[in-house]
């Protein structure tokens, strides 16, 4: 999971986005420098922490931060000073890792789609690329349910053309890489890369 920071922006302002819901359907609740979000009926959609940079060490942070264990335990207990009791309890678990390809199946109702079974280490997905040069036994770039793309699209899950897809398998361009190629195409690794692993970029 993220959280986000654009000083440049919005202002020192830390995001923490949980779900999305109707913009013009939104409650808050103000406690001192916190902000909850809610939809109408209560759920809780995020909180907006104002003046920031005086709770956290932020110097140089921009855009998407990761959420680790020891920065979630600094905003609990910012939370608790201010009288909220909510949990807290994310995913903190890597959204983008490698994957291996186990295999390769053409989408009964599209020409141009693979449905692909992907092992990321703990679990095996599946996903559907339109991607023409994927293929069984590739090592890969997986955004998993609830990566933040460099795009600032939030991965789904979700059904293309009938067919259940749980992430999405990466371009050097979707990641932002530099110099990335021109040509359509997911991101094939080198086989040094371990099943898995958290996919720094």
């Amino acid at each position: 999971m993220d959280v986000f920071y654009n000083r440049q922006g919005i202002g020192d302002v830390l995001v923490l986005p949980i779900k999305e819901g109707n913009r013009y359907e939104l409650k808050e609740e103000n406690h001192h420098d916190i902000t909850k979000i809610m939809s109408t009926d209560g759920e809780v959609l995020g909180y907006n922490i104002f003046h920031a940079s005086q709770y956290f060490h932020l110097d140089g942070k921009n855009g998407a931060i990761p959420l680790t264990e020891a920065f979630l335990a600094e905003i609990r207990t910012l939370f608790h000073k201010n009288g909220i009791d909510d949990p807290l309890e994310f995913d903190l678990r890597p959204k983008f890792v490698v994957g291996f390809v186990k295999s390769k199946q053409p989408h009964e109702n599209a020409d141009k789609l693979s449905v692909c079974q992907i092992d990321v280490g703990e679990e095996t997905l599946q996903i559907v690329c339109g991607a023409p040069n994927i293929d069984e036994g590739q090592k890969v770039v997986v955004a998993k349910v609830g990566a933040t793309m460099p795009s600032g699209m939030k991965i789904k899950a979700s059904e293309l053309r009938g067919v259940p897809s749980n992430g999405m398998v990466c371009s050097q361009k979707e990641l932002g890489l530099p110099d990335a190629p021109k040509e359509k195409g997911i991101y094939v690794l080198e086989d040094t890369y371990q099943i898995g692993e958290e996919f720094t970029f």
